[in-house]
């Protein structure tokens, strides 16, 4: 499965309301290290079909990156069941994203 980019008017159907865990990365295309991590991001989506994967602009959606409180990009969230299950900070590499999920 490919990513889908979220705005404020899909986040709630195609996050909260999934029913799969999704990864979200907050990422801004100014950011150094979003750039890092966006093809492994890319990655993940095409290899793994029992998550979803989304990316969220926060200069494009600066409403959704309050909600979730983000200071420092990337940031990536895995949501289950409308929950925020587990969250990290920064650029990381592959392995330490999967263990995520």
């Amino acid at each position: 499965m490919s990513v889908l980019y979220i705005t404020k008017d899909t986040f709630d159907q195609e996050v909260l309301g999934s029913d799969k865990p999704v990864l979200v990365d907050f990422w801004a295309s100014w950011c150094g290290p979003c750039r890092m991590v966006s093809p492994i991001i890319d990655e993940i989506a095409e290899e793994r079909e029992d998550i979803k994967v989304c990316k969220i602009n926060v200069d494009e959606e600066p409403d959704l990156a309050n909600r979730y409180q983000i200071m420092s990009i990337p940031t990536l969230l895995v949501i289950k069941d409308g929950e925020v299950v587990n969250k990290s900070m920064g650029a990381r590499p592959k392995p330490q994203i999967l263990d995520m999920l």
